[in-house]
């Protein structure tokens, strides 16, 4: 099949001829119909987070079912499905409990002495994040997949397993926002985007969005924003605080950067919730003011939105088949495979919300 390696460490990556093994008892093939490009995939291109290389990199995918391991009892060939990172095991402390999401049992992965997932003909490679979906097909346990509704756009699809489903989780999973309460959100990508959709969706009363990009307001408001303000004036916790008379009772940081967790923090009323969905990278500290704790304010993580994905992603299907989830406003475009490091480029810029790799 046809795949995009990253090689090294900020380089480019290449579309080479990769090949694909075939399903174990507990594995499903799938024909990768598109990919969404995630900033979190920049992270790793760029190093702020560590992965194995060379690898396919790729992690938000909708397709359809080609073939399953003998064992495999959740989906079929001919089905359609949408992908997820969180591969869970099932039976560990974190699955029992509920929290999907945190799982990091081995059970997922082949083992290390079997023959690799993916590999070119001269070496194996390793797989990304269980996934591996810049490419024409996928090779993943079958609890990395969920089997979704055959009406459902599967172009739009491809936003539930990450950015949608991250936003959706942190906001209905995570913080547990109720209707009537006041939520900012930092940052109008993808994840910003989905967020302020999820909170609209989860009855927010007031909804404030946070972007250095002014001219994305509209896109802001479009996805349920109430109010927004311009991030490259300075002073944004501050604003929250007199646009709310006190602060409000959830900040969501979706950036990933250490600044604007702490004003996440600060832009909080009493007893209010930030949490933080980006990825900080590795190295860089989060700094508080001791004494706000005594406001009883919380700084949370939240782990791809504390998801639930097997439930949640056909939700998100239903909201969206309902008119309540945005996903066609999310896509900036749809590009091909051989396009993806464009698509990185433009992501810099800060100005587009999502790429969208269709596979033909």
């Amino acid at each position: 099949m046809k795949a995009a390696v990253l090689r090294a460490v900020g380089e480019p990556l290449q579309v080479e001829d990769v090949t694909i093994s075939k399903p174990g008892p507990r594995e499903v093939l799938i024909r990768a119909a598109a990919t969404g490009v995630c900033h979190s995939d920049l992270h790793f291109v760029e190093g702020h987070y560590p992965t194995a290389l060379p690898t396919v990199l790729g992690h938000e995918c909708a397709g359809i079912v080609e073939q399953v391991g003998s064992e495999v009892r959740t989906v079929a060939p001919g089905d359609h499905v949408v992908t997820c990172l969180s591969a869970f095991c099932g039976h560990c402390e974190f699955c029992v409990g509920g929290h999907l999401s945190l799982c990091n049992e081995p059970d997922t992965q082949r083992p290390k002495d079997a023959e690799p997932r993916l590999g070119t003909a001269d070496a194996s490679m390793a797989q990304f994040l269980n996934l591996s979906a810049f490419a024409e097909q996928l090779l993943i346990h079958e609890n990395a997949c969920v089997k979704i509704r055959k009406d459902m756009p599967l172009d739009r699809a491809a936003l539930l397993g990450c950015a949608t489903i991250t936003a959706y989780g942190s906001v209905v999973r995570t913080a547990e926002v109720r209707p009537g309460q006041s939520v900012a959100v930092i940052g109008c990508g993808g994840v910003g985007l989905s967020t302020i959709n999820a909170a609209q969706i989860a009855g927010a009363g007031r909804i404030i969005a946070i972007d250095m990009v002014a001219e994305k307001e509209q896109l802001a408001r479009d996805f349920g924003a109430t109010d927004f303000i311009d991030a490259s004036e300075g002073d944004v916790w501050k604003k929250v605080l007199g646009l709310t008379n006190g602060g409000v009772d959830h900040a969501f940081e979706a950036i990933g950067r250490a600044d604007t967790a702490s004003d996440a923090f600060r832009m909080l009323r009493r007893r209010g919730i930030a949490t933080v969905i980006g990825m900080i990278p590795v190295g860089q500290k989060v700094t508080l003011n001791g004494y706000e704790l005594l406001q009883e304010k919380q700084l949370r993580g939240s782990m791809m939105g504390s998801n639930q994905f097997p439930v949640d992603i056909p939700r998100l299907v239903d909201f969206y088949m309902a008119g309540k989830l945005k996903l066609d406003e999310m896509i900036s475009r749809r590009i091909r495979l051989s396009q993806v490091n464009e698509a990185f480029e433009e992501m810099k810029g800060g100005k587009i919300a999502r790429s969208v790799i269709t596979f033909d």
